[in-house]
């Protein structure tokens, strides 16, 4: 069974979101794997100083076919920085597995389906 790990900003870090909604969309997309025969774990990430260890730590959990980046990560522009140490992270701590970048919260099965 293939492996993915989804990579993404905890919304109950974020003010201003409604981080009860937004993660409960990220749960049912987490569940839609399993129907994909495809193993997913997702690890989502505050916006500090305990984000490059939450990283590494799940990054080495396991050897992952695929890792998805989402774009509570990759999009705001003020966080370029972040995006570009989490990618740092998986060419270090995860060489093997293949990069997705998903375009919401609700398709990251079919960005991690691209690379598997």
């Amino acid at each position: 069974m293939p492996t993915v790990l989804i990579l993404g900003v905890d919304p109950n870090t974020v003010p201003g979101m409604d981080g009860g909604a937004i993660r409960a969309a990220l749960d049912q997309e987490l569940a839609r794997f399993g129907a994909h025969a495809i193993d997913a774990s997702m690890t989502l990430i505050a916006l500090d100083e305990s984000a490059e260890p939450t990283v590494i730590a799940a990054l080495s959990e396991r050897e992952w076919d695929v890792v998805v980046i989402g774009g509570g990560i990759r999009k705001p522009e003020p966080l370029l920085p972040l995006f570009e140490q989490v990618v740092n992270l998986v060419r270090r701590y995860a060489p093997k597995a293949a990069v997705a970048f998903n375009t919401s919260g609700g398709d990251s099965v079919e960005a991690a389906q691209r690379w598997l």
